[in-house]
């Protein structure tokens, strides 16, 4: 559990709405990114170990990980009035663009270079996500501590290149990488 935060450096409720909906307009379709930044470089609301705690918690609970993540974050900070500004903050904007988004497609959706656009858009998100999982992990190594970068990078082959269910191998790797975890501990 997190220690309580001093109340001159707690976020206000519109704070965490402001922090949140920047990050979705920033990032659309590839937010965690830009809520690392936001969280921990920018606002400085969370260490970079914080950050990685929530995010892996929120990663187990069902849901998108960004909205598990917003809601908790604004849990810490606000209570339920917080989680609720987060999230509203993260979605609400969004959810207007998604809507318009989707009269434009239903137009021109079919058009070869819209197509192309998406696909440009798709591999811009992709490399947002790696570019996260390597700043991540940088602090990892430079402490000297291999097993979560491992564990990262065995999560992905499983995952994303060997095609494994992620229903099997996300608990199966977790199973294992406490096991570890515990047997290194003194």
């Amino acid at each position: 559990m997190s220690p309580p935060v001093p109340e001159q450096s707690k976020p206000s409720l519109l704070d965490l709405f402001i922090a949140f909906q920047t990050c979705a307009l920033h990032a659309f379709g590839g937010v965690l990114p830009f809520a690392r930044r936001e969280l921990v470089e920018k606002r400085q609301w969370l260490s970079e170990t914080e950050f990685t705690e929530t995010l892996g918690l929120c990663q187990f609970l069902p849901g998108p990980n960004i909205s598990n993540l917003s809601i908790a974050v604004g849990k810490r900070f606000g209570g339920l009035k917080g989680a609720a500004a987060a999230f509203i903050g993260l979605y609400g904007i969004s959810i207007v663009i998604v809507l318009c988004l989707a009269l434009i497609y239903r137009h021109y959706g079919r058009v070869p270079a819209m197509q192309g656009a998406l696909n440009g858009i798709a591999a811009a998100a992709a490399g947002l996500i790696l570019a996260m999982a390597v700043k991540m992990a940088l602090p990892q190594l430079a402490a000297r501590r291999w097993l979560p970068p491992l564990f990262m990078a065995a999560t992905f082959a499983a995952i994303g290149l060997l095609r494994l269910p992620l229903l099997w191998a996300l608990p199966a790797l977790a199973l294992a990488s406490i096991t570890l975890a515990r047997e290194r501990k003194p």
